[in-house]
């Protein structure tokens, strides 16, 4: 990730990134406890794959084997921060990523990763459909338990409502999921109708519960989402 400055503090956390404002196709935004941004490097976008690619996540998510990361490449990529070059040096896993940019394709799902503003790792990701407003999420196992999914589902909201021109979200969870549940609606989805069958990209079939989220403020689009189609 390029970021635009950084923050020092006054303990011995690492450098925090302060990413800069939305641009063409990128957009960045700030909850209480994590920073989050359109990725700029492969490594941006790989970490935070490997935030939900150990068994208890995929529980869930249910990926391809091939998008799921290995169990030696996990550790590394999570230990590392975005904001710490030294570090980033010292792996040769972030070494070739850093060298790969990230394009986000036209008409693509909207991927923003996040980052811990605490210790500067990566926490995870959300991902939301602009032609269908289905949002997505999921932490680092690191970051679970602490309440982050909730400020994870709110920057979801924030950049559908806010940066995309979005009036309605949903989302879909697996009933016993109840972790996301609670997140989803601690972050302002509600119960809502949709099919009772889901299958996830691996072809498992799950049972799925919906939720949406609408808003009564006025819907705009920031320089990210660029202009509406004709």
């Amino acid at each position: 990730m390029v970021w635009s400055r950084f923050r020092r503090g006054r303990t011995a956390v690492p450098r925090l990134p302060l990413p800069g404002p939305c641009g063409h196709r990128r957009h960045t935004l700030r909850t209480a406890r994590l920073l989050l941004c359109t990725p700029e490097t492969m490594l941006d976008l790989v970490a935070a794959m490997a935030a939900a690619s150990d068994p208890e996540a995929q529980r869930w998510l249910g990926w391809r084997v091939s998008d799921v990361v290995g169990a030696h490449a996990r550790e590394d990529l999570l230990r590392l921060r975005p904001g710490d070059p030294d570090g980033l040096r010292a792996s040769r896993t972030a070494r070739h990523l850093l060298s790969l940019p990230y394009e986000p394709g036209p008409g693509g799902v909207e991927v923003l990763i996040g980052v811990r503003l605490d210790d500067g790792r990566y926490a995870g990701a959300t991902e939301l459909g602009p032609g269908t407003g289905e949002v997505g999420g999921w932490l680092a196992p690191h970051a679970r338990g602490l309440g982050l999914g909730t400020e994870l589902f709110r920057a979801a909201a924030i950049l559908g409502h806010a940066h995309l021109g979005l009036g309605t979200l949903r989302a879909g969870h697996e009933p016993a999921n109840t972790a996301s549940a609670r997140a989803l609606a601690k972050a302002g989805f509600v119960a809502a109708d949709g099919p009772p069958r889901h299958t996830l990209p691996n072809g498992r079939g799950i049972d799925a519960r919906w939720l949406e989220r609408t808003t009564t403020a006025p819907l705009t689009r920031c320089r990210g989402a660029g202009p509406l189609p004709a």
